[in-house]
């Protein structure tokens, strides 16, 4: 059984999800397993690819001329540093990174999440994301205690809809779960 502090913090985030919802506010989230093979290459991460298409579906089907930015909370300097340049490298050396380009700045942001009323909020999506939402692939099991607010960041995922695997409505959502962090062609040389 929860004790009060515990149960006036969850409603503190339960009416900051509240007020995020009306507003139009969507969450992005690359929901990567614990044990997920690392990649091997060094190149960009699978999840930070992931957000970047999601991100720009976003985009690309909200207002023709539409532009976004990546903010990301401060991390230690030379981890800064390396997120850069795997985003710089994506986004001018691979087709799919010079074409998302056209919507998403290319050169993240990065804040102090204590400072940064949006990135508090990221903040608590990433924790109940991360310790309470799961979908039917996941199996790990969630915190019990987080289940109404994984169904409040849930209803904050966005829906694209693309031509996929042979389906002309195929649904992408805002959430990747990512089970192995290798690109294709790690895992077809056994790395």
């Amino acid at each position: 059984m929860l004790k009060a502090p515990a149960l006036a913090k969850l409603g503190y985030v339960a009416s900051v999800f509240d007020t995020c919802a009306p507003s139009g506010c969507r969450a992005f989230a690359g929901i990567v397993e614990t044990d997920a093979h690392p990649t091997a290459r060094g190149g960009l991460r699978k999840h930070y690819a992931y957000l970047f298409e999601r991100f720009f579906y976003f985009l690309e089907d909200n207002a023709a001329e539409e532009q976004g930015i990546m903010v990301f909370d401060e991390l230690e300097k030379s981890k800064s540093h390396l997120l850069i340049d795997q985003m710089h490298r994506y986004f001018a050396e691979t087709a799919v990174g010079r074409q998302r380009a056209s919507r998403i700045v290319p050169e993240p942001f990065f804040v102090h999440s204590d400072l940064t009323t949006g990135v508090q909020i990221a903040d608590l999506v990433a924790y109940v994301v991360s310790w309470g939402f799961r979908t039917a692939r996941m199996t790990k099991p969630g915190r019990p205690e987080l289940s109404d607010l994984a169904k409040q960041v849930a209803r904050l995922r966005y829906r694209a809809m693309r031509e996929r695997r042979g389906s002309p409505r195929f649904e992408i959502w805002s959430f990747a779960h990512i089970t192995d962090l290798r690109t294709q062609a790690e895992r077809d040389d056994g790395l």
